[in-house]
Protein backbone atom coordinates (compact mmCIF):
# COMPACT_ATOMS: atom_id res chain seq x y z
CA UNK A 1 0.00 0.00 0.00
CA UNK A 2 1.31 3.48 -1.00
CA UNK A 3 2.20 6.31 1.34
CA UNK A 4 -0.85 8.10 0.50
CA UNK A 5 -3.64 5.38 1.14
CA UNK A 6 -2.22 4.90 4.30
CA UNK A 7 -2.43 8.36 5.31
CA UNK A 8 -5.71 8.56 4.33
CA UNK A 9 -6.47 4.83 6.68
CA UNK A 10 -5.22 6.57 9.38
CA UNK A 11 -6.97 9.88 9.23
CA UNK A 12 -10.31 8.01 7.96
CA UNK A 13 -9.84 5.80 11.48
CA UNK A 14 -9.37 8.90 13.74
CA UNK A 15 -12.50 10.54 12.10
CA UNK A 16 -14.43 7.11 12.21
CA UNK A 17 -13.42 6.72 15.74
CA UNK A 18 -14.82 10.31 16.54
CA UNK A 19 -18.07 9.52 15.04
CA UNK A 20 -18.33 6.48 17.02
CA UNK A 21 -17.49 8.35 20.52
CA UNK A 22 -19.74 11.17 19.67
CA UNK A 23 -22.77 8.85 18.71
CA UNK A 24 -21.78 6.82 22.13
CA UNK A 25 -21.98 10.22 24.17
CA UNK A 26 -25.46 10.83 22.88
CA UNK A 27 -26.72 7.52 24.27
CA UNK A 28 -25.66 9.13 27.21
CA UNK A 29 -26.72 12.73 27.32
CA UNK A 30 -28.34 12.42 31.12
CA UNK A 31 -25.57 10.80 32.66
CA UNK A 32 -22.92 13.04 30.79
CA UNK A 33 -24.96 16.30 31.97
CA UNK A 34 -25.59 15.22 35.28
CA UNK A 35 -21.80 14.45 35.74
CA UNK A 36 -20.84 18.18 33.77
CA UNK A 37 -23.18 19.76 36.35
CA UNK A 38 -20.84 18.23 39.31
CA UNK A 39 -17.96 19.25 37.51
CA UNK A 40 -18.31 22.58 36.47
CA UNK A 41 -17.05 24.85 38.72
CA UNK A 42 -19.45 27.63 39.91
CA UNK A 43 -16.84 30.13 39.36
CA UNK A 44 -17.67 29.70 35.67
CA UNK A 45 -20.89 31.14 36.18
CA UNK A 46 -21.81 31.54 32.64
CA UNK A 47 -20.82 28.07 31.62
CA UNK A 48 -22.53 26.50 35.24
CA UNK A 49 -26.27 28.33 34.83
CA UNK A 50 -26.59 26.65 30.88
CA UNK A 51 -25.77 23.24 32.08
CA UNK A 52 -27.28 23.94 35.50
CA UNK A 53 -30.33 24.82 33.14
CA UNK A 54 -29.63 21.58 30.72
CA UNK A 55 -29.48 19.42 33.46
CA UNK A 56 -32.94 20.59 35.57
CA UNK A 57 -34.76 20.19 31.79
CA UNK A 58 -33.51 16.87 30.79
CA UNK A 59 -34.06 15.46 34.31
CA UNK A 60 -37.74 16.91 33.96
CA UNK A 61 -38.08 15.61 30.06
CA UNK A 62 -40.03 12.16 29.68
CA UNK A 63 -37.98 9.44 28.90
CA UNK A 64 -39.53 8.35 25.98
CA UNK A 65 -37.88 12.06 24.38
CA UNK A 66 -34.23 10.91 25.35
CA UNK A 67 -35.00 8.15 22.63
CA UNK A 68 -34.57 10.73 20.26
CA UNK A 69 -30.87 10.79 21.33
CA UNK A 70 -30.58 7.14 21.02
CA UNK A 71 -31.26 7.92 17.07
CA UNK A 72 -29.45 10.61 16.67
CA UNK A 73 -26.61 7.97 18.08
CA UNK A 74 -27.83 5.84 15.44
CA UNK A 75 -27.11 8.19 12.88
CA UNK A 76 -23.74 9.22 13.82
CA UNK A 77 -22.75 5.16 13.73
CA UNK A 78 -24.64 4.44 10.15
CA UNK A 79 -22.50 7.89 9.24
CA UNK A 80 -19.43 6.21 10.81
CA UNK A 81 -20.04 3.03 8.03
CA UNK A 82 -20.78 5.30 5.13
CA UNK A 83 -17.20 5.61 5.01
CA UNK A 84 -16.25 1.67 4.10
CA UNK A 85 -16.51 2.98 0.93
CA UNK A 86 -13.42 5.92 1.05
CA UNK A 87 -11.84 3.18 2.67
CA UNK A 88 -11.64 0.14 0.81
CA UNK A 89 -11.46 2.50 -2.92
CA UNK A 90 -10.90 6.49 -1.72
CA UNK A 91 -10.69 7.52 -5.35
CA UNK A 92 -13.81 6.25 -6.31
CA UNK A 93 -15.82 7.18 -3.07
CA UNK A 94 -14.04 10.16 -3.00
CA UNK A 95 -17.88 11.99 -3.02
CA UNK A 96 -18.71 10.59 0.59
CA UNK A 97 -15.61 13.07 1.76
CA UNK A 98 -16.91 16.00 -0.52
CA UNK A 99 -20.58 15.31 1.20
CA UNK A 100 -18.84 15.43 4.89
CA UNK A 101 -17.06 18.60 4.19
CA UNK A 102 -20.39 19.99 2.97
CA UNK A 103 -22.17 18.16 5.94
CA UNK A 104 -19.75 19.44 8.52
CA UNK A 105 -20.32 23.25 6.75
CA UNK A 106 -23.88 23.38 7.21
CA UNK A 107 -23.64 22.69 10.81
CA UNK A 108 -23.22 26.40 10.67
CA UNK A 109 -26.28 27.38 9.52
CA UNK A 110 -28.35 24.72 11.16
CA UNK A 111 -26.86 26.04 14.66
CA UNK A 112 -27.05 29.77 14.27
CA UNK A 113 -30.91 29.16 12.67
CA UNK A 114 -32.51 26.76 15.25
CA UNK A 115 -30.05 27.96 17.85
CA UNK A 116 -31.94 31.09 17.72
CA UNK A 117 -35.22 29.63 17.37
CA UNK A 118 -34.38 27.35 20.15
CA UNK A 119 -32.74 30.01 22.60
CA UNK A 120 -29.77 28.57 22.45
CA UNK A 121 -26.92 30.97 23.64
CA UNK A 122 -25.16 32.27 21.26
CA UNK A 123 -21.66 31.13 22.89
CA UNK A 124 -23.20 27.45 22.63
CA UNK A 125 -23.75 27.98 19.39
CA UNK A 126 -20.41 28.73 18.04
CA UNK A 127 -19.63 25.42 20.58
CA UNK A 128 -22.14 23.80 18.39
CA UNK A 129 -20.27 25.34 15.05
CA UNK A 130 -16.30 24.41 16.10
CA UNK A 131 -17.75 20.70 15.88
CA UNK A 132 -17.85 22.13 11.77
CA UNK A 133 -14.54 23.22 11.76
CA UNK A 134 -12.73 20.60 13.77
CA UNK A 135 -14.23 17.85 11.21
CA UNK A 136 -12.98 19.63 8.29
CA UNK A 137 -9.99 19.44 9.02
CA UNK A 138 -9.12 15.98 8.72
CA UNK A 139 -11.52 15.77 5.63
CA UNK A 140 -9.71 18.29 3.79
CA UNK A 141 -6.27 16.49 4.51
CA UNK A 142 -8.17 12.98 3.56
CA UNK A 143 -9.49 15.07 0.34
CA UNK A 144 -6.29 16.75 -0.61
CA UNK A 145 -4.54 12.42 -0.61
CA UNK A 146 -7.28 11.15 -2.23
CA UNK A 147 -6.68 14.58 -4.94
CA UNK A 148 -2.71 13.01 -4.99
CA UNK A 149 -3.79 9.36 -5.21
CA UNK A 150 -5.87 10.24 -8.30
CA UNK A 151 -3.02 11.62 -10.08
CA UNK A 152 -0.89 8.90 -9.62
CA UNK A 153 -3.43 5.97 -10.67
CA UNK A 154 -3.68 7.96 -13.95
CA UNK A 155 -0.08 8.11 -14.68
CA UNK A 156 -0.13 4.58 -13.41
CA UNK A 157 -2.43 3.46 -15.98
CA UNK A 158 -0.93 5.54 -18.71
CA UNK A 159 1.99 3.76 -18.05
CA UNK A 160 0.56 0.94 -18.52
CA UNK A 161 -1.49 1.73 -22.14
CA UNK A 162 1.94 3.14 -23.44
CA UNK A 163 3.45 -0.47 -23.02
Amino acid sequence: MNKEKKQIKLLLSGYIIALVISGATAMIVPEGIAWLNKSIPTTWLTIYQWIHFVHLKIQASPKFLLYGYDWLAFAHYVIALSFYGVWKDPVKNKWVIEWAMLSSLLIFPLAFIMGAIRDIPFWWQLIDCSFGVVSLIPLIMIHRRIKVLEIQEREDSRILKFF
